[in-house]
């Protein structure tokens, strides 16, 4: 059974601004600005967004000058993944067990 905090990091991706920020930072270390470029969202509107992963634990930052660059951090996004492939192996087993609950 899934946690709230996995429940929490996939609301946070469910959003699609977020996920294709997530999905940049997957190739490579950006800024703020090369984000409003690759996406077109306005700056405040991407901040915000960005906040919202930096508090989920899934990218970090580092400061450079007047920049802040952002990184993905690909160990939250394994380990969400692992718990989707568990759920997958969970499924499996239950579908070819022919596993189902009766109805009263």
């Amino acid at each position: 059974m899934m946690t709230s905090v996995d429940t929490d990091l996939i609301r946070v991706l469910a959003d699609p601004l977020r996920l294709r920020i997530v999905t940049l930072l997957a190739h490579e270390t950006l800024c703020t600005t090369h984000l409003v470029e690759e996406t077109g969202a306005k700056q405040t509107n991407l901040s915000n967004h960005l906040k919202v992963l930096r508090e989920a634990g899934i990218v970090d930052t580092e400061p450079c000058g007047r920049f802040t660059y952002y990184r993905l951090r690909p160990d939250v996004v394994e380990a969400l993944a692992g718990q989707f492939a568990d759920l997958a192996r969970t499924a499996r087993t239950t579908a070819e067990a022919n596993l189902k609950r009766s109805c009263p």
